[in-house]
């Protein structure tokens, strides 16, 4: 058993909920060669996990049906460590955030809540008890990067300092970030993500966070998305001269991002 423990503060765990798990599974094999392993979770309900070389990179659910009937769409949820999830959510309401699911037990995995940030974008906190989250990091098929898509990356990153003491910088300069610039996001030493200016927001798109996936070949892997049923949301491009990058969709609309490993 590998354990992977991740810092307070960063990116721990991927899942996506959608209305179609069949197809999701074949899709996201064909994508990153994920292997899956269904767990029952309930009458008539599997919890799909996402292994890379045999060790937990994401999962899947369904959709539940008041979620779908509330207009909730297909979407990958990013999951942030905290060391105490009751602590995190009421700093969450000091902060001007939103507890949407107020702290529970997973069982003996951990304890969770499900946060808005004050303006809108939506995430879970993940406090470890039996599982800690990806069993693997940086390697291809895994999640290695998130960028917060905002309106107003400066009342953000507020929230995200008060709750996980995140800095947000310009970049290895570690000066603050300006919010015409892609600002950095730094947990403890480590830059885990990033928020992109408000200017370069997608018309019409509610705040969100983007999950990136790390793959070998971006072009192979966005026309593999369309054959398999996907979209390419934004087609791949390269970003700061150093890294291939491309926003795609899967069969039921869940968007998500690819990225090569730097050059």
């Amino acid at each position: 058993m590998h354990i992977h423990h991740h810092a307070p503060g960063s990116f721990c765990w991927f899942e996506l909920s959608t209305t179609d798990r069949t197809q999701a599974k074949a899709f996201y094999a064909s994508l990153f060669g994920w292997q899956s392993d269904d767990q029952p979770v309930g009458p008539g309900d599997v919890y799909t996990i996402f292994k890379v070389e045999g060790r937990d990179a994401a999962a899947a659910c369904t959709l539940r049906p008041d979620r779908r009937a509330q207009g909730v769409p297909p979407s990958w949820l990013l999951y942030i460590s905290v060391e105490n999830a009751d602590a995190s959510a009421k700093r969450t309401t000091d902060a001007g955030g939103k507890v949407l699911a107020a702290p529970f037990d997973v069982m003996e995995s951990g304890r969770m809540a499900i946060i808005a940030d004050p303006t809108g974008a939506t995430f879970a906190i993940w406090e470890p008890r039996n599982h800690h989250g990806t069993g693997i990091v940086q390697a291809n098929g895994t999640g290695v990067w998130a960028d917060l898509n905002t309106p107003d990356p400066i009342r953000a990153g507020r929230f995200y300092h008060a709750l996980f003491d995140w800095k947000i910088v310009a970049g290895k300069t570690m000066a603050p970030a300006d919010p015409n610039d892609y600002g950095h996001i730094v947990n403890g030493e480590a830059f885990i993500g990033g928020v992109p200016p408000a200017a370069h927001q997608p018309k019409g798109t509610p705040p969100h966070w983007l999950i990136y996936f790390a793959v070998p070949d971006c072009d192979a892997i966005a026309a593999r998305a369309t054959s398999a049923g996907g979209a390419i949301l934004m087609p791949p491009m390269t970003a700061g001269e150093v890294r291939k990058f491309a926003v795609l969709a899967d069969p039921q609309g869940a968007a998500f991002a690819i990225v090569e490993p730097r050059s």
